[in-house]
């Protein structure tokens, strides 16, 4: 990470970029003044550009009662400015065939917006007026609250969105993640602007900010547009300085989350419905943890890819019981879970829960093969080009690394972080997060629990190896 220079002059510091040794991606990084960060990757394959504006804040800083202030505040962030109402923006946009979207996740908000690269300039100036100087007009807030609270309807009518939920509430209950985005429907309809006026100036901080920028540009002329736009730029909320310590990068501190002692089962009843979804999971790890990458790999192995791995085989393929199923891990800022869905008819959602006990169990007993870890490997490093194929993709890619802590060189460092990992690491990883005696299990659908059946798992689980405990395969900084 670049460490702020004191006794740099004007309103950018020096450019820093890894040596052409390196390769990869090697954007150029700069830290303003006013602790602005701006990465800027040069593209030429097509005269497009791509932009991110991320600051650190999200759902997670949501008050209590007040959940969905950050979905809404992102609603409406973009229809208009101080000096520029909705139609203004829209018009603008489309006479370039450009495109601008506001979105929100746990501890993250974005603007992110494209175009070609002849209109850069205009559209990096439309961005900073969004994130600068958003007006939050009274006339959009009452319209983007509507369109808010009709989506938390439509979901309310989703077993897959509803055994999610459900799944989340029981796994963290009184944590702060167990808490929607979103919000509910008595949330966001006892919103105000000034709750998210109050949102803006507590998360839109130039020390919070991280401008990327990737396509058909000069990397630093691109630099000097960005620091022009937003090298002025300070604070308005008073007392809001620039945090130290706690976790990468900003000082954000998220309290532990509660480790479940024992299995529990939560059913949310939608009899006129076809299909029954099975939410069914632990708590995971934080994007930092020294585990990660052997984590990836073993949630790989397990099932991240519907059709593939241990669950994917067994219950779809061999069995034909689920429409879905599939593994996925969320780690971030906090203890993100680690989560099996499955999509199953109603009289197959006993079964269904059972089988994953029995697949979790026999990799408990029996551990991975050395052909699925291999293959999970090779996988996993053959889709990083994939992944890395549009201006859009490189840069949220860039944008991850920066706000974990992960370096500019990260792209060239992965592969081999992902090699490295071996099949002991893998079963460690499993031994250390898989349980099906401590699962929590939600189902939503036309389907009635029969306790008795599923309180506990059809086999017994090994106990935790504390050996497993900590393991040295990645770098201190993941």
């Amino acid at each position: 990470m670049m460490a702020d220079d004191p006794k740099a002059e004007g309103k950018r510091q020096k450019a820093e970029s890894p040596t052409q040794k390196a390769g990869g991606l090697a954007p150029v990084r700069v830290v303003l003044d006013n602790g602005v960060t701006v990465i800027v990757k040069a593209n030429h394959t097509t005269p497009s550009v791509s932009i991110l504006a991320a600051v650190r804040t999200g759902g997670y800083a949501d008050l209590p009662g007040k959940e969905g202030t950050a979905a809404l505040c992102a609603r409406v962030l973009d229809r208009g400015t101080v000096s520029r109402n909705a139609e203004v923006i829209a018009d603008e946009l489309d006479s370039r065939g450009a495109s601008l979207s506001v979105s929100t996740g746990r501890h993250q908000m974005s603007a992110s917006a494209t175009c070609l690269s002849d209109d850069f300039p205009a559209v990096l100036a439309l961005v900073a007026d969004v994130v600068r100087h958003p007006a939050f007009p009274e006339a959009e807030v009452a319209i983007r609250r509507a369109d808010l609270i009709s989506s938390i309807r439509k979901e309310q009518d989703n077993p897959a969105q509803m055994a999610v939920d459900a799944f989340v509430r029981a796994l963290y209950g009184s944590h702060p993640y167990s808490r929607k985005i979103r919000g509910t429907v008595e949330a966001v309809e006892s919103l105000k602007r000034q709750d998210l006026v109050r949102c803006y100036q507590k998360g839109f901080l130039p020390w919070a900010l991280t401008i990327v920028v990737v396509g058909d540009v000069d990397e630093q002329p691109a630099v000097e547009m960005a620091s022009k736009l937003f090298g002025d730029w300070t604070a308005l909320a008073t007392g809001d300085k620039r945090p130290t310590g706690g976790d990468k990068p900003l000082g954000l501190s998220i309290p532990d989350a509660p480790q479940p002692l024992e299995r529990s089962l939560v059913a949310v009843p939608m009899m006129n419905k076809s299909q029954a979804d099975v939410a069914y999971g632990f708590v995971g790890i934080r994007r930092h943890d020294l585990d990660y990458t052997a984590i990836s790999v073993m949630n790989n192995a397990l099932g991240q890819y519907a059709i593939g791995g241990r669950l994917g085989d067994s219950i779809r393929e061999r069995q034909g019981m689920a429409y879905y199923v599939f593994s996925s891990l969320e780690a971030g800022f906090g203890e993100g879970p680690l989560t099996i869905r499955a999509g199953v008819s109603a009289e197959n959602v006993e079964r269904t829960i059972a089988s994953i006990d029995a697949e979790l169990n026999a990799v408990l007993n029996d551990g991975f093969t050395e052909k699925e870890i291999d293959e999970s490997k090779s996988y996993l490093v053959g889709s990083i080009p994939r992944q890395l194929e549009t201006n859009g993709a490189i840069a949220a890619f860039l944008l991850n690394a920066e706000i974990f802590g992960l370096g500019l060189d990260y792209d060239v460092r992965l592969p081999g972080l992902i090699q490295a990992i071996t099949l002991d690491d893998a079963n460690k990883a499993a031994r250390r997060l898989l349980d099906p005696a401590r699962a929590t299990i939600a189902v939503a659908g036309p389907w009635a629990p029969n306790p008795a059946t599923l309180t506990t798992p059809t086999t017994p689980t090994n106990p935790p190896n504390p050996a497993d405990e900590a393991t040295p395969w990645s770098l201190p900084d993941e």
